[in-house]
This record gives C-alpha cells, structure tokens and sequence, in this order.
C-alpha cells in the first residue's frame, strides 16, 4: 500500500540497521483511528538497542522528517503516524480510478498454474445444498488466485465411478423402469439409490451384487457401461442448468472415470519402491514410516476394485504433469481430511517432492433447521429448489421497494443466487453453519443483497449527479470520508491476505464492512452538494462502487445496476 510505503520509507531513514523490509512486517494498524493510521511497534528493537520501548518510540518521533503527514507521535512503545488526509485521499481515489477493476491485483503468482478441485457432484444425484460449499468456496478461490497473478485451472472432478455404481445399476436392473428414469431421470435414480439403501439394511446381498456390477462396469462389461453413461449423460444436463444459475464455469470435468486407464501406472510404480503390500487379500501402503497414527491407505479391494485413493493419486500426478500446478488445491469438505493426509503421505512415499504443494481446503457443514443432509437417507435439501426460493423472495422485495425497476426478474434471480452465494462465503469456511433462507435474502443486514443494494445506490447517486469526474481537486478533507478510503486502501492487502489464508470469507467481510461506512456517509451527508468538493465526493462514490463491484465478483456473486 502507499501509506505504507511511505511509512516506511520514513523510518528506513532512522532505522539504518534495519531493511525496508523488516520494518514493512512489523506495521500494524491501530485499534481505533483516534490513535492514528498506521503504528510502528517498538518492542523487539529494546533487545538490539537496550533501551525501554517507549523511549525508543520517543526517539525516533524527535530524528523522523514528519513532512507529508498530518502528525507523528510516541504513544508508549508505539510510533503512531497519523496521515495528510486531504492528500492521501487524493492520492487513493485516484489510483482507484486509474486502474478501476484493476485495482487491489498483484503479480505474486508469476503466471503460475493453481489447480482446484471443487464442485465434484456425485453422477445420478441432484445437485444439493451439501455441493454448494465446495462449488461456491472454490470458484471464489479462483477469482481470488487470479487476482493474485496466479492462473487457476478449475476441475470439476466429478463423482462417475465407484461402487455406488453398481449399486444403481443393479437397482435399475432389479426393479427400476426405462419409462420412469426417461420421464424425470435424476429424482428417480435417487428414488432407487434410497431405496436401495433402505432395504440393503436388512439384506447385506444387495451389497455384494452391487460390487459385482461395479467390478463388471471396470472390467467393461458392455451393458453396465451404456447404463453408466446414460446416467452420466442425464446428470450433466441437470448440473449445467445450476453451474449457468450461478454463472460457474469449469476448465475441466474429468472424474473419476476419466483415470480409469491411468491407474496401473500409479500401481507399477507403488510396487516398483515396494511399497504395495497384501493384507487380507486387499493390497494396501503402510503409511507408519511417516506418521505412526496414520491408517493404512488401501490401493485395492481383495476383488481387484479400485478405491478413492488410487483414483486420487493417478489425478494428482496427472494434473502434475498435464498443468505444472504450483499449488494444488481440494475443496473438500473437514470429514476428509484423513483422506488427503494418506494421498500426500503416499505421493512423498512414492517420491514426489511436490506432494508438499498439495493442500486440502477443508469447510463445515451447512444444516437446515439443524439437521445434516443425506443422500442415501433421502434427507437432501435440492439446490435448484433453493435458488428457485431465493429467486422469488428477492422478487417479492424488489416489488415492494422498486415496482418499476425493469428487468425485475432477472434482477431478482442474481440478487436471490447472489445471496445464497454470498451467505456460504462470509462464514469462516470451516466453520458449521444453519441455513434459513428468508435470513439470507434480506436486504438489510449482513447479506449479499445488502452490499448489491449498496452498490446499487452508488451507481444511482453518479447517474443522478450527471456529473463527469475529472483526475484533479480530488483531495478530500472531510472527516466523515475518511473512514471510507481508508477501508478502501485496505483493499489490495486484503485481496493478499484472502489467498495467503485461503479464506473467500475475507472479501465477503471487507465487502460488508465497506458496505456499512459508506452507508454510514450517505445518511449523514448531502453527496450532491453543488460545491467545490463534489467531483471528489462524486469519485469517493465512484471508487466505492469500483471497490464493491470487484470484491463481489470475486465472491461469484453479480451486481446489478438497480435494485
């Protein structure tokens, strides 16, 4: 940031043992702004120099060149800078303005590839509540990689392969019908994947006839095959109507089956290092030289099926060698978390040094009325009834508040997908949360419409105002207005932070807490005021709109025009 920068180069000049650097790391931002705007600690300087911290603030307050700020001053151990605030607002509003959507990008990345694996809905499912996380907290994550100068490969890694398979086909074969699954393909062959759970309870050959189809579909049996593909055919349909909703796009929908032929060589090479060892006919990798509490990973059934785990590992090395991912990425939810410790524990054993590149983004649950969502119980809340919800009851306000807003239906549908959207990314991501939709689709609070409707009154004061802003008198001296640029000078640094962290629920609280001071600013203060300040509060507005409309598509989420 400039502030900063110049901060620091005003100690640099002080502190001539210590590298711009290392006095950069160590500013913080005071508690309150009645204690200025950026504070310099002087704590670990009382070793090297032996004297009390807050001597030291005193001394360097009396050598420092205080030219460009509004004060400096020794508050105990701190040396709090307060800045030149007509000049500094000046300096941001301008920088936003120049670079517009630009603004708050790094290059950090280099141009380097950062593969996520999000989404993964399973074939021959609805898409539920219990795939927004994944889907949301990962396409967020890539705008965010993005914006940090890295390139993200978005992979849909769909589930298309597995036991559940068989179990399915063997359903549909046993007492499924062709007229139904045509009729309403993805609702009936979760009616039979439930059903067939349901009575597998009290008769555990269901279970081994389903592993026989699956190992039949492995081994290529035609008619298994022409029925997987059918219902994988179906589910597609379904699941791009919802990635469109949330206007989601994926460079990749290799599942599970797509490594299929990729397997044996992750399996040579385990047996090559002799790490493949039998253990009750299964064929498993020990994993205790690396962690003792670790579980063995298992690479094969005692049948010869595959599992998760030998799928997982021929897909991180193909994503090796197909993108040179310098970080690999898996938002998947916490309850795997064993899961990827095995998969990098077997990639280091196997001798990948860039198995450390390899991270799982882990997230809560979401639960309705408390309750956790189940497929194979039939507890599953669709996420196309939810958007078609949310759909609505963004309509019903944009009725009362703006009747004539045209358009309103497609207004209604970002606003009601953005907040669903928008609710999953502002709590922690790893962090439980209940789910009750009127909450989420209000229009005051902290909700995605909240901040739309923000931006949306920003965009409405600079076409009323009819005035074109111009780079120059854009040097605010209202107190009031100061908040505000500062929040937004805290932009590019919290971009930084969101992927330092991995963390979309940073942008979503910056978008809210910018959303609040600017609001905060509209209620008491008369923007359109025809006075020698009004291009500056004119490009204050314009830079907060810039600055919410680029944090939000960050987060998936759109901004209309007018609410």
């Amino acid at each position: 940031m400039a502030n900063n920068e110049m901060v620091v180069a005003s100690l640099a000049k002080v502190l001539t043992d210590f590298k711009p650097e290392e006095i950069s790391m160590k500013l913080e931002t005071p508690k309150s702004s009645e204690l200025g705007d950026v504070a310099f600690p002087t704590f670990t300087l009382a070793k090297v120099l032996h004297q009390a911290p807050q001597q030291i603030a005193t001394d360097i307050v009396a050598k420092l060149n205080q030219t460009g700020f509004e004060k400096v001053v020794a508050i105990g151990p701190y040396v709090n800078f307060f800045l030149d605030k007509p000049v500094t607002s000046g300096k941001i509003l301008r920088l936003i303005l120049k670079e517009q959507s630009h603004f708050g990008s790094n290059r950090d990345g280099n141009g380097n590839n950062v593969t996520i694996d999000m989404s993964s809905p399973n074939i021959a499912k609805p898409m539920s509540m219990g795939h927004l996380r994944s889907t949301v907290i990962g396409n967020a994550l890539a705008n965010i990689t993005a914006k940090n100068g890295y390139v993200p490969v978005k992979i849909n890694h769909l589930g298309d392969w597995g036991t559940q398979f068989g179990k399915l086909i063997y359903a549909y074969k046993t007492w499924g019908s062709e007229t139904e699954v045509k009729a309403d393909p993805i609702a009936t062959l979760l009616r039979y994947y439930v059903e067939f759970h349901e009575k597998a309870k009290n008769d555990d050959t269901l279970n081994d006839a389903g592993r026989a189809w699956f190992k039949k579909l492995e081994d290529g049996d035609s008619e298994a095959h022409q029925l997987w593909q059918w219902f994988r055919a179906e589910s597609l349909k379904e699941f791009t109507a919802i990635y469109d909703r949330l206007d989601i796009t994926f460079d990749s929908f290799n599942g599970e089956a797509f490594y299929n032929d990729k397997m044996a060589k992750v399996v040579d090479v385990l047996e090559e290092k002799g790490l493949l060892v039998s253990s009750q006919g299964a064929k498993i990798v020990d994993l205790s030289a690396i962690n003792s509490s670790l579980t063995p990973a298992m690479i094969k059934r005692s049948d010869g099926a595959t599992l998760y785990m030998t799928r997982d590992l021929a897909a991180a090395v193909y994503r090796k060698e197909t993108y040179h991912f310098s970080k690999s990425l898996y938002v998947v939810g916490g309850e795997q978390r064993e899961h990827f410790v095995q998969m990098k524990a077997v990639l280091s054993l196997m001798g990948f040094t860039w198995a450390d590149d390899v991270e799982h983004i882990s997230f809560g649950l979401i639960t309705f009325n408390g309750k956790k969502m189940s497929t194979r119980k039939g507890d599953v809340v669709l996420l196309k009834d939810v958007l078609d919800d949310a759909h609505e009851l963004a309509l019903k306000q944009i009725q009362e508040k703006n009747p004539a807003l045209e358009n309103k239906n497609i207004v209604a549908e970002q606003v009601g997908a953005g907040a669903v959207v928008f609710h999953d990314l502002m709590n922690d991501r790893t962090n439980n949360f209940d789910f009750n939709l009127e909450e989420v689709v209000r229009f005051e609070g902290d909700t995605g419409p909240y901040v739309q409707y923000t931006n949306a009154r920003a965009k409405s004061i600079l076409r009323k105002s009819g005035v074109t802003i111009v780079d120059q008198n854009l040097d605010l001296d209202d107190v009031a207005t100061w908040d505000i640029v500062t929040i937004l000078n805290s932009f590019p640094e919290m971009v930084q932070r969101a992927w330092q962290q991995r963390e979309a629920s940073i942008v979503a609280k910056y978008a809210l807490n910018l959303s609040r001071s600017f609001n905060r600013y509209y209620a008491n203060s008369k923007i359109l005021t025809n006075d020698q300040q009004l291009n500056a509060r004119l490009a204050l507005v314009q830079s907060v709109s810039i600055v919410l409309s680029e944090s939000l598509r960050l987060l998936g989420v759109k901004s209309p025009e007018e609410m």
